[in-house]
């Protein structure tokens, strides 16, 4: 009922006055949240999962591993909402609902039995305040580049921002503060060194040996060898930091082995799609250019066949010419499509990717469905080629104008149009 209240009226102040008070309404809406659902995280032992790219499959790792050491959990993230045996898919297109809705979340996973609760925590999160109340036991960092400068302000803001949520582990009143850090990223020792929290650094060689390629990964973690289904490096650094987290709250290195074994797939993270063709179908919710870079090394030897989207109206601009020019260079062939337009001309955004190619001239298929069709005509037309699908993951909708939105799944649709491929030969 309070919660339905303060929302209300939002509408009603005016929005100068509202963005004056805005970190105050935020702090407040925080504070009345844990306070209407007893703090439940002080009865829990809490992990934060934070950074630029790999929070999902972090989280999910580090979930699989802890209940193969039998333990019961919740997990509150992008893909889903998971609370015992029972999950849901995360609908919402936002990583973290809301303040109440963080609160609600753990008491229901206390009343649930669970003893671990596995929480990914965004910027935008963390500048609403949504992590504060929260009594961490740990956060684990997993990686820092450029992503909402616009929303933020600058790059600074933004780093600060993700270092507020480590600021808040340092107020927490569990006993035993841990901070999980890959400190090959040039940002990891900002997070190790916060006052009051236990550094726990990792390092990618502190896997070696270290394989990874398109179809799986390998690492030595405490002398047993981890093999997973999820390619490439990147994911190499996820076993390493949800490995390393779990580490310390216990878990022997065979028990962590096997978890991460059990995690055959990510949803919309590297997801092969297979209806019987011939070649790799990936897809990936790569939105940043570090994280699309990624994907595309992981199949150095195949031709391929790219969809790229418009990387979002209104926001992050400035990424636009440069996933078009990581894309003109990696590629075989590149279809610009439409992506998340918001209230922003999707033509006109496609355009300002398009001034970046140099090498070759993308084709521009607006219709995001046939865009993905055409993608894998060509693939079924040329030899040792890969599809790679990346911006959406599992995103539920392409957002349109004035709040209008599209059902979508782009895992779904590959499937429908492999089908129809396959079919018709």
């Amino acid at each position: 009922m309070l919660e339905r209240f303060l929302r209300t009226a939002e509408h009603f102040i005016p929005k100068r006055v509202y963005r004056f008070f805005q970190p105050a309404y935020h702090f407040l809406l925080a504070l009345l949240g844990a306070i209407a659902y007893r703090f439940p995280s002080k009865q829990l032992t809490v992990v934060m999962v934070t950074g630029t790219k790999g929070k999902t499959s972090t989280a999910e790792l580090l979930n699989s591993i802890l209940e193969a050491s039998g333990a019961t959990t919740a997990l509150l993230g992008t893909l889903r909402f998971k609370v015992g045996s029972a999950s849901e898919r995360n609908l919402r297109k936002m990583t973290i609902p809301g303040r109440f809705f963080v609160q609600r979340f753990l008491r229901r996973a206390v009343d649930e039995g669970c003893t671990y609760a596995i929480v990914e925590m965004t910027s935008e999160g963390a500048r609403q305040f949504r992590q504060r109340f929260v009594d961490m036991d740990a956060l684990i960092f997993t990686n820092l580049a450029p992503e909402h400068i616009e929303s933020h302000g600058s790059y600074e803001q933004y780093s600060d921002a993700k270092l507020s949520i480590a600021r808040t582990l340092a107020r927490s009143t569990k006993a035993k503060r841990f901070m999980v850090a890959n400190v090959d990223d040039k940002e990891g020792e900002r997070f190790t060194s916060i006052l009051g929290v236990t550094p726990i650094p990792f390092h990618l060689q502190d896997g070696n040996p270290v394989l990874a390629d398109e179809k799986h990964s390998e690492l030595t973690f405490r002398g047993v060898r981890i093999t997973s289904p999820l390619p490439g490096t990147f994911n190499a650094y996820n076993i390493l930091a949800a490995a390393t987290c779990a580490s310390v709250l216990g878990v022997p290195p065979n028990v962590i082995a096997a978890g991460v074994a059990r995690v055959g797939r990510i949803e919309g993270r590297m997801e092969r799609i297979e209806a019987g063709q011939s070649f790799p179908v990936i897809v990936d919710y790569a939105h940043t250019p570090d994280s699309l870079e990624a994907v595309y090394k992981t199949f150095p030897e195949h031709q391929k066949i790219c969809i790229l989207g418009n990387t979002g109206g209104g926001r992050d601009t400035w990424k636009r010419p440069v996933m078009g020019s990581i894309a003109d260079t990696a590629c075989t062939k590149i279809i610009l499509t439409n992506e998340d337009p918001y209230d922003e001309d999707p033509n006109k955004i496609l355009e300002e990717m398009r001034a970046a190619f140099k090498k070759q001239a993308p084709e521009i298929i607006l219709d995001r469905r046939e865009a993905i069709a055409r993608a894998l005509t060509i693939a079924k037309e040329t030899k040792n080629a890969a599809v790679l699908i990346t911006g959406k993951g599992t995103d539920p909708f392409i957002m349109g104008p004035n709040g209008t939105k599209l059902a979508w799944d782009d895992r779904t649709v590959a499937k429908e149009e492999l089908k129809k491929l396959l079919d018709a030969s």
